[in-house]
């Protein structure tokens, strides 16, 4: 069994709820990510603003407003940083998600992609 922190990205990029919406987007291109988790000062997870909650969001709309709290998806799939990579791989595929955030205690400390689950796949054997 292979725990979900050996493969983590644990350089996250995330906001608080009450970042501006304006920066979330700036986080995201800026990143070339697909996704930031929304955290308390805390650390702890409340949510996640992904791209595909801004598509919606830019259609329609010169400047968007608001906060990440008012954008943001709060029921995140997420999993323990102990938990096996098989569970994430199969909630990826299973959900269509590109990412899912990694927690300890409630806590984020890292996140996994489908990108970090292919580059894990295919390394040579003899980790």
């Amino acid at each position: 069994m292979y725990e979900t922190k050996a493969i983590m990205s644990r350089d996250v990029v995330s906001v608080h709820p009450d970042t501006p919406i304006t920066k979330v987007l700036e986080l995201l291109v800026e990143n070339d990510i697909t996704g930031v988790p929304v955290v308390e000062s805390d650390g702890q997870l409340v949510g996640i603003v992904t791209e595909k909650d801004m598509i919606g969001v830019l259609f329609g709309q010169e400047t968007p407003s608001g906060t990440a709290r008012d954008y943001m998806t709060e029921d995140v799939l997420s999993f323990d940083e102990n938990d096996d990579i098989i569970a994430v791989c199969e909630c990826l595929t299973a959900n269509h998600l590109r990412r899912v955030p990694i927690l300890a205690d409630g806590r984020l400390v890292g996140i996994i992609s489908r990108r970090d689950l292919i580059k894990y796949i295919i390394e040579p054997i003899g980790r």
